[in-house]
């Protein structure tokens, strides 16, 4: 059995801004959620099916350090809350350009922002920020 192994190095955008070079943590969660399909006559519980879809519940939670420079963590993110947006991300940077088998780029298109905290600072500690955003259709591009 073969086995692929890599450093995580993802690559991310938020709202089209790339913030790879602000990320420390990022977690892309794809979810269908359960539908029973259980029938009278039936002796176990059945879920799913070829002919039931299901509702996707996704969630995106990446950690950033806090920039206020221009183009950067919270000129991009302040704006976002209460509104959806798209969020792009891949296991490589070379992914988000030219997504392959290897180096998928997958893509949250109407993620929900439901809150920002513009301040978290500690005495002689980098500020972070850690966001999640829910909801959205995920995509997987391989080519």
């Amino acid at each position: 059995m073969s086995t692929s192994i890599y450093l995580s190095n993802p690559a991310l955008t938020i709202n089209a801004v790339n913030l790879t070079d602000q990320a420390t943590s990022a977690v892309l969660s794809f979810t269908q959620e359960q539908l029973e399909t259980t029938s009278f006559g039936d002796i176990a519980r059945k879920f799913g099916g070829s002919a039931v879809t299901s509702l996707q519940n996704n969630t995106f939670e990446v950690t950033l350090f806090q920039s206020y420079a221009a183009s950067e963590t919270e000129a991009t993110i302040y704006g976002l809350v209460g509104i959806q947006t798209t969020i792009t991300v891949s296991n490589t940077a070379a992914g988000l350009a030219t997504p392959s088998a290897t180096e998928p780029k997958y893509t949250l298109t109407g993620a929900y922002l439901e809150s920002h905290t513009p301040i978290n600072a500690s005495l002689g500690e980098l500020s972070t920020i850690t966001l999640t955003f829910a909801g959205g259709a995920l995509t997987k591009a391989v080519a």
